[in-house]
């Protein structure tokens, strides 16, 4: 099985995204680029940049553009994927980092945060600090899950839960905040590291303040109400995760040898 696949979804990122694809070739990783029916040249820098690019006929938004890129990464047989955005706010060069956290903490799903402690300065104000604050509180009372930034988009998702992403990751915009719910649910562990986010280097948000927090209420009537995606349980404990996630935090290096290959 191959370790780990960097995961960026993009839309109308042509200015920033062949730097970000750089970063990501440069750490050492398989990188992909979900094009999201962009109408620029997103598709053209990222492809230049290294990444294997998956364009989409029209724009999916986020969550399709997310689930075509988790199908991929299963279909070519990636145990991990690292969700990094294409505007420049995530570091690639923390990618290593968060994958040897996520096998520390042995975590399905890792939340890179920008608000707890150990984390940069990157503020947030009025109503939509006030509605994160909410989205929190509700991702503990209904997932059983404790974080701060429910809504991150700087993430580490592993097997099995991987797969499930794969299978019925949901398409609107919010996404984040509803799969941390369902996997919470379902029995699989979710953790939350600090990470040193940027502001974004070039482009515009895809959504505006106000709709954002009009999908901010959506999902948190949603959550409630017990809607949402509905992930198959986790039963079991993924032994062989430790190695292989060991192997994505450092690329170049190979797996331990056993006494038989060190006889040979």
């Amino acid at each position: 099985m191959k370790p780990t696949l960097v995961l960026i979804p993009a839309y109308n990122e042509e200015d920033s995204v062949a730097a970000i694809v750089g970063r990501v070739r440069t750490a050492g990783f398989d990188c992909a680029v979900v094009v999201d029916g962009s109408p620029d040249l997103t598709a053209r820098r990222a492809r230049e940049a290294g990444a294997i690019v998956i364009e989409l006929p029209v724009n999916l938004g986020i969550g399709g553009a997310l689930r075509c890129g988790f199908r991929y990464a299963v279909e070519q047989g990636y145990r991990s994927v690292v969700q990094c955005d294409a505007d420049g706010q995530h570091p690639p060069e923390d990618i290593p980092r968060l994958i040897k956290e996520a096998d520390r903490l042995r975590a399905h799903l890792l939340i890179a945060s920008r608000w707890v402690e150990g984390s940069g300065d990157y503020a947030l104000h009025g109503a939509r600090r006030f509605a994160m604050k909410v989205l929190s509180r509700l991702a503990y009372s209904r997932g059983g899950v404790k974080v701060h930034d429910s809504t991150s988009g700087f993430r580490v998702i592993s097997e099995p839960l991987l797969s499930e992403f794969a299978r019925s990751y949901p398409a609107q915009f919010m996404e984040s905040f509803e799969v941390l719910v369902a996997a919470g649910r379902a029995g699989y562990r979710v953790h939350e590291v600090p990470a040193d986010f940027s502001r974004r280097v070039a482009g515009e948000a895809s959504t505006q303040t106000i709709r954002a927090i009009l999908q901010i209420v959506r999902v948190g009537v949603g959550a409630v109400l017990g809607l949402g995606p509905k992930f198959r349980p986790f039963t079991g404990d993924d032994v062989d995760g430790g190695q292989d996630r060991a192997v994505a935090a450092n690329p170049s290096a190979s797996p331990p040898q056993s006494d038989a290959d060190r006889d040979h």
